[in-house]
């Protein structure tokens, strides 16, 4: 059995790689996340990690950050929310102190401006595979379909704030529960 430290410590250790590795943001974190946390420590499954990801992304905060946060409470309480989060965002404060001071120097340099167009595709590619991989554990219902169609046309063509759209798929998923429940009931 683990101590706390070594618990901490763990912690600490698993999100700072997942920190350290990822470039891009949250979604991009999901998949490494899931690999570290749920495979190789099970710490969670990935019905969890997809609960996780809808509630993360429905409070305030980075997607990741926010399942840190949480992955962190659920094995090693406060203080292993605080080890996973200050893990996670730890290497991007440094790395992003350096490359303040760097990108000011070179930002003319024409190599660093084509290594973060590489950079940004691979990031494209880490999102789409969060996207496929919660596509597959999520409800293919027709009701699921239509919210997702909504929140996606509302968000990029009618320009709907983000946080009006969560709450307002919250809203229709618990009126659509509620009903079927009735339903059901009767």
């Amino acid at each position: 059995m683990k101590t706390n430290g070594k618990r901490y410590l763990e912690l600490f250790l698993t999100f700072t790689k997942v920190g350290l590795f990822t470039f891009g943001g949250g979604y991009a974190m999901i998949p490494l996340i899931q690999k570290e946390a749920g495979e190789k420590k099970k710490w969670i499954s990935d019905d969890d990690l997809l609960e996780i990801v809808a509630i993360a992304e429905s409070t305030p905060g980075p997607i990741a950050v926010n399942a840190a946060t949480f992955i962190g409470s659920r094995v090693g309480g406060f203080f292993g929310a605080f080890c996973a989060t200050f893990g996670l965002v730890l290497p991007s404060f440094l790395i992003i102190l350096a490359l303040s001071y760097l990108l000011k120097t070179f930002q003319e340099f024409r190599p660093v401006a084509y290594a973060f167009r590489g950079i940004r595709a691979g990031v494209l590619a880490l999102i789409l595979k969060a996207l496929w991989t919660m596509w597959k554990k999520a409800p293919k219902k027709v009701f699921s379909y239509l919210i997702m169609a909504a929140a996606f046309v509302c968000v990029a063509f009618l320009k709907v704030h983000v946080v009006i759209v969560i709450v307002g798929c919250a809203l229709a998923g618990l009126t659509y529960t509620l009903l079927a429940e009735r339903r059901r009931a009767q």
